[in-house]
């Protein structure tokens, strides 16, 4: 890069700056009145992200049981209501109609696919005397929900075309089963990339990589290192040029494109990505945020093998190094916002007994180490923590020829299958999904342990349907049950409810 295209590049970034301050100045100054919060919730496909904001609300708003969370335990917490978001430009995250799927018709709703906001108010008394005397204290929670592929975009930003294709490329050649399409596809095309553009080539191109990206993703496979996200989640921009690249074998060559070749109409689409697509969230969304939760699916990795893991744990350090952790202050966050509280979760943690809660806990740890020592190098507080943001299943023991077992007591969703056993979505089954192991390296090891018998050695985490809501002797219904969804709450916005 020249000195004045270097020059040209950090004034951008300056500007860029400069507006997100404006921005934070103008939101500082309404929060005067009220405080607001700004939470984001992400993570890869299929983690929970609609669940956890669905049951967090829900709980809130009907008074759940959330004895962790200090401000209800105490009974300070006076009502939680929503109220019409500020960004009237962002789609409105559709909590009724989530939780309306929950309840009613017991079933998951359907997963993030774009970026979409709520605003809940909490009203609740101080924890301190003073305060108490000064009035009632209220919290405006912004919750911003997002793709977790998305969050991995941002690391487009520090790469040129180059080093994106040669990234993009390790990845699909270590797994040639999933990549061979576009991967052949590629070398059929390999002698073109300096001819005139053609469009069916681009589109050929484009659509095996998306094709290799969504295999990658199927439960079997469970990877996570995906970017460009939007390749698999398009919105409205499906079709368009933005999206409609992939990386290219270029070899050793530095020779700057010829226009109107296929190398150099690629590598402007990409570049147009990187600017219509990738910058914007960042400077709209990203860089505002005060909070931020991270939803790991660890068990579908689980089940997938030991290459998911490892890749999942590559996500999650990348997920780390997009954020800008750091202690907040009042007076710097007018300047620029840090995320100061960072919490990663392992989700579905009614999937296993409640002797391997710890275990799965400590799983997570092990997959974000790298990330987490980072974070708290920056003065962030980063926790990690298993949790159920819904609790699908309840601890059972079945008696079985004088033998007591621990079993999960749920209804398993339609289609599941153990062994040759296939669930119906209408019958419960009492099921023993299997142990961590004491030692969780195991996970990542392809070898297996021959000395002990297979039944205690499979993994096999099947999804069961959620609850049916529980009434009281008064014909009350209950809210939803969760595992831990208060330490989630209590850690995140505790301080800001003291």
């Amino acid at each position: 890069m020249s000195p004045l295209n270097s020059l040209f590049k950090n004034a951008k970034l300056a500007l860029t700056d400069a507006q997100t301050a404006l921005d934070n100045l103008t939101g500082s100054a309404i929060d005067l009145t009220v405080p607001t919060v700004r939470l984001g919730v992400t993570g890869l496909a299929r983690s929970g992200k609609t669940v956890f904001i669905s049951a967090l609300v829900h709980n809130l708003i009907a008074g759940g049981r959330l004895p962790l969370l200090d401000a209800a335990g105490t009974g300070r917490l006076a009502r939680a209501y929503l109220q019409p978001q500020p960004d009237d430009n962002v789609p409105r995250f559709n909590y009724e109609q989530h939780v309306e799927t929950l309840t009613k018709d017991r079933l998951w709703p359907e997963s993030t696919h774009q970026i979409s906001e709520l605003r809940l108010t909490i009203e609740y008394e101080s924890a301190t005397f003073l305060n108490r005397q000064l009035g009632g204290g209220k919290l405006h929670l912004d919750i911003v929900d997002y793709p977790g592929e998305w969050l991995l975009d941002l690391v487009l930003l520090r790469q040129d075309f180059r080093q994106f294709s040669e990234e993009a490329l390790k990845r699909a050649k270590a797994r040639p089963d999933l990549s061979e399409e576009f991967l052949s596809t590629l070398a059929r095309y390999q002698d073109k990339l300096h001819d005139e553009f053609s469009e069916d080539i681009a589109r050929g191109l484009a659509n095996t990589f998306t094709t290799y990206l969504s295999r990658c993703r199927d439960d079997e496979n469970a990877l996570s290192m995906l970017p460009p996200g939007r390749f698999l989640m398009p919105g409205d921009m499906k079709g368009t040029p933005a999206l409609t690249f992939a990386p290219l074998n270029l070899g050793d060559t530095q020779v700057k494109p010829k226009a109107g070749t296929l190398l150099a109409i690629m590598e402007r689409r990409y570049e147009a990505y990187r600017k219509h697509v990738v910058r914007p969230f960042f400077k709209n969304h990203f860089a505002k945020l005060d909070r931020q939760i991270v939803l790991v699916d660890a068990l579908t990795a689980i089940n997938a093998g030991p290459e998911a893991l490892d890749d999942l744990s590559g996500a999650l350090t990348e997920i780390m190094g997009a954020f800008r952790p750091g202690k907040a202050s009042w007076l710097f966050s007018i300047v620029s916002r840090k995320i100061d509280r960072i919490l990663f979760a392992a989700t579905k943690a009614d999937h296993l007994r409640r002797e391997d809660h710890d275990h799965l806990e400590l799983l997570l740890k092990q997959l974000v180490e790298r990330a987490i020592n980072r974070a708290e190098f920056s003065g962030a507080s980063v926790e990690t923590l298993a949790l159920a943001s819904v609790r699908a299943t309840r601890q059972a023991t079945v008696h079985q020829d004088g033998a007591e077992t621990p079993a999960l007591l749920g209804t398993p969703m339609p289609e599941e299958t153990i062994g040759e056993m296939k669930f119906d979505g209408e019958e419960e089954a009492a099921i023993f999904p299997g142990d961590l192991p004491d030692d969780l390296g195991d996970l990542f090891s392809t070898e297996q342990n021959h000395d002990t018998p297979e039944d205690q050695t499979a993994l096999k985490y099947v999804r069961f349907r959620p609850p049916k809501l529980e009434r009281t002797a008064e014909g009350l219904t209950l809210s939803l049950p969760h595992i831990r969804l208060d330490s989630a709450m209590e850690f995140l916005l505790g301080d800001k409810l003291a």
